[in-house]
């Protein structure tokens, strides 16, 4: 339901998620296969495999979670592993940054930071969510 605060930030993760196939996190130069030659070089989402797959990961928990909005408790998972995917592909970019020579962060490097954020706050608000429910339960 895109009435709930929850989408908006799963919306956000997602948005960060597919942009990040087309801006680089950061830019440098690396050596070609062991000689003195550099060639430059960028580092998005497509560019090295694990990152891919995290990325593709990250962008189909945060899709399906939108739709699970009748299921709480699995949203709530879900968004716990989209946090910990998201926190793994932030470690991989620092690494593959380090492996270049003279890195220079980009602009779009908030992105994976974006679905961070997006991923957190919507567990948040699912468990505000999940607290309003059982007081309300009480009520009755």
């Amino acid at each position: 339901m895109i009435q709930r605060q929850q989408t908006l930030w799963l919306l956000l993760a997602t948005a960060a998620g597919i942009l990040s196939f087309m801006f680089p996190f950061v830019t440098g130069t690396e050596l070609v296969e062991k000689t003195t030659m550099q060639k430059p070089a960028e580092i998005d989402a497509g560019s090295k495999f694990f990152i891919l797959l995290l990325t593709i990961a990250s962008i189909a928990i945060s899709t399906i979670s939108i739709f699970l909005f009748k299921n709480r408790k699995q949203q709530q998972w879900l968004c716990l592993l989209g946090v910990l995917i998201a926190g793994l592909l932030i470690f991989l970019y620092i690494l593959e940054m380090n492996k270049l020579i003279k890195p220079t962060l980009a602009l779009f490097c908030i992105l994976p930071f974006a679905m961070l954020v997006g991923y957190f706050l919507a567990f948040r608000n699912i468990r505000k969510d999940e607290k309003l429910v059982k007081s309300l339960d009480k009520l009755r």
